[in-house]
């Protein structure tokens, strides 16, 4: 086994693992991204619809997955594709495998860009017998766009949120048809602008208040079984069947390292400066919360840059490859039980369903992203520590809806004692 040693690494070559190498490698950092695929880009590399990149958001996904990979390199990232992080050698090493074997890299500083993963049937506990036809998002979209396989004739989309639009656009282009979506929600959240004009068009049902209660056939999906809120069923004939939505962070190396993590997110614990419970490791983009927008997940990597730059600056502590790690990486521990210099917790009350940053320090000024679990018309966040009022602000959005983040400004965390309680966060 052979060892290496790299200013940065960077664990995932998505938006966020490229614009945080790319802003490194300009400062003049030894950086490294490592990518477990064959292409670097992360999703949007089969996301072949516009919307992508900056204003008037023109490019594809394939498109603008190309141009933060080549900023990256043009500035002085290393690139490495086919190559998996397989669990920690040290507090800021990892081992690796890929085309060169098994190896060590070790880093002053670790980033974790490993993005997020739909739920598939299986974890949704989805009865059934397992035919072919059933997908999830990124599984529909690499096998129509970067491989272009037939996947069938007529299609339910599980899920009514901006992904299932995705989703339904990537079912016409392979030149099937969407029969229904469906959503368990009251009500659906409005589509996009650039497919409800599809949707309409196509005259596309949604079923809301309903969920899936069986996939039926033997051999090759033959419909799905739907039940609507008052207890009937109904059988919807289809041969395809693509489960949108429901991300869970890819979180398994964070684990492996026993980093803290949010109970709400499920993904990593990080700061204002979105450092996680280790020193030297923070961890950007759709990890911390499940998938955002990639706009959303470059910003995070941007941002983690300079608070990489300011450790490497500080002085990095122990020697990376030091391979004593007194942690169990089978028992990550919870941030908000954690002794952790990066702040206090900050905890989303239902009906919210998390906060991504979760610790706050005074001076952070980084903005919070949320989601709901439920429709909130006019919201009001109020931010208190142990019974004080720190924060009050009305939202933007006339309404908060679930699938869909909104955003709470930083400028109170002044007012936090660093000694004091979690910091708490709720809607009226």
């Amino acid at each position: 086994m052979t060892s290496r040693h790299v200013d940065v690494l960077v664990v995932g070559a998505g938006p966020a693992g490229l614009a945080a190498a790319r802003l490194l490698a300009t400062a003049g950092v030894r950086v490294e991204v490592l990518e477990r695929e064959q292409t670097p880009g992360g999703v949007p590399r089969h996301c072949a619809h516009r919307g992508f990149g900056n204003r008037p958001h023109t490019l594809t996904g394939p498109a603008h997955a190309r141009l933060l990979a080549d900023a990256a390199v043009n500035a002085g990232a290393g690139l490495r594709t086919g190559v998996t992080a397989l669990d920690w050698a040290g507090p800021r090493a990892l081992t690796t495998v890929g085309p060169e074997g098994v190896r060590t890299l070790a880093a002053r500083a670790v980033v974790l860009a490993t993005g997020a993963r739909e739920r598939p049937r299986a974890a949704r506990l989805v009865p059934g017998t397992r035919p072919a036809g059933v997908y999830t998002t990124g599984e529909l979209q690499q096998a129509v766009h970067l491989y272009g396989q037939h996947i069938g004739t007529r299609a339910v989309i599980v899920g009514a949120e901006d992904v299932s639009h995705a989703a339904a656009g990537t079912v016409r282009a392979a030149g099937a048809e969407v029969v229904a979506m469906v959503t368990e929600l009251p009500r659906a959240p409005a589509a996009p602008a650039r497919t409800l004009e599809a949707r309409l068009r196509h005259r596309t049902p949604v079923l809301t208040g309903t969920t899936v209660a069986e996939l039926l056939g033997r051999g090759r999906l033959s419909g799905v079984r739907v039940r609507h809120r008052d207890g009937r069923t109904t059988t919807l004939p289809c041969d395809t069947v693509v489960f949108t939505g429901d991300f869970v962070p890819d979180h398994e190396l964070a684990r492996r390292g026993g980093l803290a993590l949010d109970r709400g997110t499920r993904g990593p614990a990080v700061d204002g400066a979105l450092r996680t419970s280790r020193p030297g490791v923070f961890a950007v983009g759709s990890v911390l919360h499940g998938a955002e927008s990639a706009a959303t997940a470059a910003r995070e990597g941007a941002h983690a840059a300079t608070a990489v730059r300011d450790w490497l600056t500080d002085g990095p502590g122990p020697d990376p490859t030091d391979a004593t790690d007194p942690t169990d990486p089978m028992d990550p521990t919870d941030s908000t039980d954690l002794d952790w210099p990066g702040g206090v917790p900050l905890v989303a009350d239902p009906p919210l369903l998390h906060v991504t940053p979760n610790r706050v320090a005074p001076g952070d000024r980084f903005p919070y992203l949320l989601r709901t679990s439920l429709p909130l018309p006019r919201p009001v966040l109020h931010v208190t520590q142990d019974g004080r009022l720190l924060h009050r602000e009305r939202c933007r959005l006339t309404t908060a809806v679930p699938h869909r983040p909104f955003s709470l400004t930083a400028r109170w965390t002044h007012r936090v004692d660093p000694g004091g309680g979690p910091v708490r966060l709720t809607v009226t």
